[in-house]
């Protein structure tokens, strides 16, 4: 089966996707008008179907909390669990939940543990948990629906690839959530109907890491909350006056039929892009799709720094510095 766009995948249901987990990856960031909410699931060492939705719902617990209040605006500015702001969250909570499919007392107590740090563990049972999880992390990215990309390890013996798919299926039935299944063959369960996304040939560049991981998109307006590297710069520049007009992970598109860029930080007004690299991006594929989008930007007049998460994270200071020089000499120029 041949599909040209995200919404003809079926929701609800576990599909594999005949296509590289890297080009999947890159096509869905940003995400594009007709997506549901994608976020990627890279499963550990899969042992018992138990574990594995444990595992799965620990992963979409912990990207909603990261995510608050993205899911529930009306709380913004509120942080901590002193004076009245948990009642006055799970109030606002209560009230959403009123005029939505949102059940009422998840989504308070989801907003109540978002303030706690660390968070404590919910009172609700599994099915009530992936159900009002799916619907809080497709509404972070303003999506009625959610989908979950998991990149299948390598090597996987015949037992523990039909626990990965009961599990997926858990998943897809229970929330519900498109579950779309990339990376290694399955060829000991024969039942996941196969699908051929409509994407550009890249390599391979499965991550190494074997620990469990849920990777989810940036939320426009403000650092990706799964990026210390990000929540570093910002913590740096905060307070600084020559960093005014900054906006984190803003979407590029200068006219309709270009394909859209996310940009990790810019400066519109002086048409300046700060990119930060991690892990990933020193892939092939990956390395490849920057240096496109640099020289995209550049045409269109943007110049484009780029820093690792490292230097962001260890040097902090002279990355500051470095944006500052560049847009003081921009200023001088422009002005």
């Amino acid at each position: 089966m041949l599909v040209r766009s995200w919404s003809q995948l079926p929701p609800g249901r576990v599909v594999r996707l005949d296509a590289d987990a890297e080009a999947v990856a890159l096509s869905v960031d940003p995400l594009p008008p007709d997506a549901p909410a994608v976020l990627t699931y890279l499963p550990g060492e899969v042992r018992s179907l138990t574990g594995l939705v444990a595992s799965v719902l620990r992963s979409l617990d912990e990207a909603a909390i990261a995510l608050f209040p993205a899911w529930l605006p009306e709380a913004s500015g509120i942080e901590g669990t002193g004076g009245a702001n948990v009642a006055a969250v799970r109030s606002l909570a209560l009230r959403r939940a009123a005029a939505s499919e949102h059940y009422g007392p998840f989504l308070a107590e989801l907003a109540a543990r978002a303030l706690a740090s660390p968070a404590p563990s919910s009172v609700f049972g599994p099915e009530v948990r992936v159900a009002g999880l799916a619907r809080v992390l497709a509404g972070s990215f303003g999506r009625s629906g959610l989908a979950v990309l998991v990149r299948v390890p390598a090597g996987l013996a015949p037992a523990a690839q039909e626990v990965l798919v009961a599990g997926c299926e858990w998943l897809a039935h229970r929330a519900p959530a498109g579950v779309w299944l990339t990376g290694a063959p399955l060829d000991a369960v024969d039942r996941v109907e196969t699908v051929k996304p409509h994407l550009p040939r890249m390599d391979s560049a499965i991550p190494a890491d074997t620990s469990p991981r849920l990777l989810y998109p940036a939320i426009a307006g403000r650092p990706h909350p799964g990026s210390p590297a990000e929540q570093a710069l910002e913590a740096a520049l905060t307070g600084r006056a020559w960093a005014s007009g900054r906006a984190w992970n803003q979407t590029y598109q200068p006219h309709p039929l270009a394909t859209p860029i996310r940009l990790d930080l810019l400066w519109e007004a002086e048409r300046c892009v700060v990119e930060i690299d991690g892990p990933d991006h020193r892939g092939a594929a990956k390395f490849a799709a920057d240096r496109q989008r640099d020289v995209r930007l550049q045409l269109d007049g943007y110049a484009v720094l780029r820093f690792l998460d490292v230097q962001v994270l260890t040097d902090t200071e002279t990355v500051v510095r470095q944006i500052a020089q560049f847009l003081r000499s921009r200023r001088r120029t422009e002005g």
